[in-house]
């Protein structure tokens, strides 16, 4: 998978992950508990730590950015997997968790498809070179 399809796939499962982090930000059942409540934090941090990077167009750096993402994604996900019940066994509850983890799965997979020889080739250099590292200063 090319970078640029990586991205654009990543997208689309970040909107999935967003429409989560809505209903949890929304659900009053889950607002007294800050373990429950750092789900969709994660999920509002990973997705806006990606934006800026999104919107240069800067494949190499959304994606080394999102992949570092993941495995607060993961616990996160298994997190919320794990405890959703404790709050509410209402289905929404029990869809959301399922979409969690088939989000970070979906990542996951893209990933593991993405080629990482490409994606090095676009990066670009994280700082800019100084002429004066060049200029040759006689000893005096």
């Amino acid at each position: 998978m090319s970078p640029e399809e990586a991205v654009g796939r990543l997208n689309t499962i970040l909107a999935h992950a967003w429409m989560i982090r809505t209903f949890l930000k929304h659900a009053d059942e889950v607002q007294e508990n800050e373990d429950m409540l750092d789900v969709p934090r994660t999920l509002y941090d990973s997705i806006r730590a990606v934006e800026p990077a999104h919107q240069r167009g800067d494949t190499a750096e959304f994606l080394r950015r999102l992949k570092g993402k993941l495995p607060k994604l993961r616990r996160a996900a298994d997190y919320f997997a794990a405890h959703f019940r404790e709050f509410s066994p209402h289905t929404n509850f029990e869809m959301a968790s399922a979409s969690l983890l088939g989000v970070v799965q979906a990542m996951e997979e893209v990933f593991a498809a993405v080629n990482w020889d490409e994606v090095r080739a676009l990066a670009r250099p994280t700082a800019e070179s100084d002429p004066l590292d060049d200029l040759e200063i006689p000893e005096v």
